[in-house]
């Protein structure tokens, strides 16, 4: 399994806000995908920094309030779930996940607290 994206992920109801902070820090919007879950619309805005590093920032106006996450994108999604599963994380969803026409996620929380969105893209 190979990862192809490690980055900070915010979940936020404002993130305009957020996305301001970053774009004073330097970075830049590259990619600004909406995506249709079962339970809501998000709009995600990927921005990178001369560097080369990455934040994501997912508008989710139901929150109360920021969330952060991991975001790791992998080749092998279900091998990538059962290292974390078998190192003690626990999906959100019991064993579900969220499918779209260019993806697959689930948001894995470590026995500590921290969380993976693991995210596999499926290339068309």
């Amino acid at each position: 399994m190979k990862i192809t994206t490690f980055d900070p992920m915010i979940l936020t109801s404002k993130p305009n806000d957020v996305i301001s902070v970053f774009e004073a820090l330097g970075f830049e919007k590259t990619h600004t995908p909406f995506v249709s879950t079962e339970n809501a619309d998000v709009l995600d805005t990927r921005m990178e920094n001369p560097d080369h590093f990455h934040v994501d920032v997912s508008d989710i106006q139901q929150l109360p309030q920021d969330q952060i996450f991991i975001r790791m994108n992998v080749d092998n999604y279900d091998e990538a779930y059962r290292i974390l599963t078998e190192h003690g994380f626990k999906n959100t969803r019991g064993d579900g996940s969220v499918d779209t026409s260019s993806s697959k996620a689930a948001v894995m929380v470590s026995p500590s607290g921290f969380t993976i969105a693991l995210v596999h893209h499926i290339k068309k």
